[in-house]
Parts: C-alpha cells; structure tokens; sequence
C-alpha cells in the first residue's frame, strides 16, 4: 500500500495538464506538497455536475466507522487510504465510489519504505520533462456530513499488483497511475471501462528520484527531501482507547 506521496506542481500547471478552466480552480492559494500523509488535505480532480471538470482540496481516506470494544460506543473513525482494486467490484466499502465517483490524485512522486526500524524510503516518479513530471493517480472520492453539519471532502487511492520496479521495494502493490489519454474514461466511463485501465504502469517509464533511511518528503527541484520519524498509516492504528467520536472528524 502507500502511505506517502507528493504533489509540488503549481495550480496553474495543474490546470493546463488536466484542462480546468479557472473558474472550477477551488484550491485557493495551494503551496506544494513535498509530503502528503493519510488524513492530508491535498488536490484531487472531480467532475462538477455538469461533467465539467473541477479541482478541489479533499482529505485522504475513506472513512471507516468504529466502535469502542470496550464501550460499544462510536469512536474516531478510522480513514483507509488505499482500495486495491481486486476489492472495487465485490467490497460493499468501495462499490459505489468506484461505479459513481472516481477522480484524479494529482500526483509529483510516491514513496515505499522498504524494511523497518529504520526504513529505506524510496521515491518513485515517471520518466518525461523536468525535475518532477506531473501524473494522476487513480482515485475515488467520497462526501461525508459530520456531526456538526460540516461536509468533509475523501479520497482513496487505487492499488494494484506493482511493476518490476516498484515490486524490488513492495513485491505486493503499487499505485495505478493513469495516462492522460485515458483521464476522460476514468472520469466518466462506464465500470468496466474504468477498470480496464487499472494496470501496473511500465517500469520502463519510472524511475526512482530518491532514496534514504527516513526520507519523508520530495519536494522536487529544491532539493533532497527531509528526515522525519516514522508515520503511522491506517494499518497501524492506534489501540481502542474507548475515546468518544469527536466532531472533528480529521
């Protein structure tokens, strides 16, 4: 799975790669993302009602309800970040974002940390022009209602079995990255059409940008990225502590 990835190209370079008129640009005043975390807020692209295509800030993981062990009362529900795609069709989790609302994960690199204590985290980019070519990961989206009547805005990223570049560093799974030739049918496709996209990217067009024990974050032409302490993702959870649901919910 990833847990970790970056997204340092400018909202105007965002918008003349996926074709948004200025008018659907809701991301505001968006800095780079050299390191993007599970729960971060960070780009995704949507299409708006009309089929019109839209950017916009969303937080990164579906959320998972959970209940207290102890208590049998709701807790801080739990935020999953990545669907592989053998679940898309067949989880009752998944079906419906995947059918109905599918979208882009803009996207300059993503890590894999390879071993533990500490980890290699290698960082991993497609071939084309410039330090960090900009790509799309493929992504669902999700709109939840809090409980004080907030909308909060997900996103999960799509998984599948990894090229033989990827799998030297995560033998099980990899992001699908998709081709910009291929957005129009992830965005408004049918099902099937959609899944037939879903495929290891060639290793030939990757390359790995970086790597080191505790790199966590990529940001690009300003250099290496920095060290940090390791993350937890949503696998490693911490323990029920019997905590009531906030209203907060990232």
């Amino acid at each position: 799975m990833c847990n970790l990835y970056a997204n340092t190209t400018a909202a105007e370079a965002m918008r003349r790669l996926f074709k948004v008129t200025p008018d659907r640009d809701h991301l505001g005043n968006a800095e780079p993302r050299p390191a993007i975390f599970p729960k971060g807020a960070a780009p995704i692209l949507r299409l708006d009602g009309d089929g019109a295509r839209r950017l916009d800030v969303s937080h990164w993981g579906f959320l998972l309800p959970q209940v207290s062990k102890r208590t049998g009362q709701p807790i801080q529900p739990r935020a999953v970040n990545n669907a592989r795609d053998d679940k898309l069709r067949t989880s009752a989790f998944w079906r419906s974002a995947f059918r109905a609302r599918r979208c882009l994960i803009p996207a300059s690199s993503f890590c894999e940390a390879k071993g533990r204590s500490p980890a290699t985290h290698v960082w991993f980019g497609v071939t084309g022009e410039g330090a960090r070519p900009p790509f799309a990961l493929a992504g669902i989206w999700q709109d939840h209602g809090g409980e004080e009547g907030e909308r909060l805005l997900v996103r999960s990223m799509i998984t599948t079995r990894p090229n033989a570049l990827v799998a030297t560093v995560h033998p099980d799974r990899m992001p699908a990255i998709l081709r910009p030739g291929d957005y129009q049918t992830w965005l408004a496709g049918d099902p099937d059409e959609a899944f037939a996209l879903i495929e290891p990217y060639p290793a030939e067009e990757m390359v790995i940008h970086q790597q080191g024990v505790g790199l966590k974050s990529d940001p690009g032409d300003d250099g290496p990225g920095e060290h940090g302490p390791e993350e937890h993702g949503p696998d490693d959870a911490a323990p029920d502590d019997g905590a009531p649901a906030q209203g907060a919910l990232f």
